[in-house]
């Protein structure tokens, strides 16, 4: 039986990053402007190092390519999801995101729906979530007349939320938010707004406007959610989410120990956000979990516990994949 894979996050710095990853979860950032942990990542604008069992020393893309077989002989070219740890530290950039097709015919590679469980937000923190444009001619209108304050449109956001972010939704984290982001492994962003800042050379980003019009869904909608809960023992495992690009689950043994079985998925990814505890794998020797660990349990592993007292964030491939 194969054993669960850890890795090691890899960092970006961001213009809005800050020292939240380093004081919450004592990473050892590049920087005090670190926005982005690259938690489970197979994209090669970071890939993530496993750093225990057989594949010890490699990374994820490279198992991927090569050992097919740690993930049920699942399809595609690339692994599908990215896990990601952000420090919003200031606003970030408003933007949005293509489908697979737009993405795959003008980026060459997956298209970006993704999801957010606030793991911190500052009070009257706020996210940046959809818009008011009723037709994509008034869309581009506001946009290309910089009519900020029509267009976008505002959420409060408190620790313990979710929010579900489909390709083509106008979004952005407001200051003072860190969030565990669940993701298709896609490195593309279209830039709405950026607030007019510079860098340290005095440049402002590129936007991409008109990519923003062609993509954006016009009218915004809210994605409807069903948020389940299974108690198990004096465990549970919630269900954020369940779509065709990825499944998202919260595990809280509080204190017991909490059996799950998989189900069809061929392999789950999981983030400790809270506590310490252990992940009992039959036949293999209990693994040590703590906050800001990150795993992959592959797929001759059906059927698995944790115990202790933590909070893991766990998600699987969706229903396309």
């Amino acid at each position: 039986m194969s054993e669960p894979m850890f890795m090691i996050p890899v960092f970006h710095e961001k213009i809005w990053g800050g020292t939240g990853l380093r004081d919450r979860f004592n990473y050892e950032i590049p920087s005090d402007h670190t926005g982005e942990a690259w938690a489970i990542s197979a994209h090669p604008h970071g890939p993530a190092t496993i750093v225990n069992g057989e594949f010890k020393g490699q990374t994820l893309d490279n198992i991927w390519k090569t050992h097919r077989e740690v993930f049920g002989d699942a399809k595609g070219d690339v692994f599908p999801l990215l896990t990601k740890i952000l420090d919003a530290h200031e606003d970030l950039s408003v933007q949005v995101h293509p489908d697979d097709a737009y993405a795959q015919e003008h980026e060459h590679e997956l298209g970006k729906t993704e999801c957010w469980y606030v793991i911190a937000a500052e009070p009257g923190a706020k996210l940046y979530y959809g818009h008011h444009a009723q037709t994509r001619e008034q869309l581009a209108d506001w946009i290309n007349h910089d009519h900020w304050d029509q267009l976008f449109r505002t959420v409060p956001v408190k620790p313990g939320d979710f929010f579900y972010v489909p390709s083509g939704t106008i979004h952005a984290l407001g200051a003072g938010i860190m969030v565990l982001e669940t993701q298709q492994s896609s490195d593309t962003t279209y830039r709405v707004y950026d607030w007019d800042r510079t860098d340290s050379h005095g440049r402002k980003r590129p936007l991409h406007k008109q990519q923003s019009i062609d993509v954006t869904t016009v009218p915004h909608v809210d994605p409807q959610l069903t948020i389940t809960t299974k108690h198990v023992g004096k465990g549970t495992i919630k269900k954020f989410v369940a779509s065709e690009f990825f499944a998202v689950y919260e595990w809280r043994p509080n204190g017991d120990e909490l059996h799950i079985s998989r189900g069809q998925a061929p392999y789950t990814l999981a983030s400790v956000l809270k506590g310490h505890g252990q992940l009992i794998v039959p036949g293999q020797e209990p693994y040590a979990l703590a906050k800001g660990m990150h795993f992959i349990i592959p797929f001759d592993v059906k059927d698995w516990a944790i115990s202790g007292d933590v909070q893991i964030i766990a998600s699987e491939p969706g229903t396309q994949i």
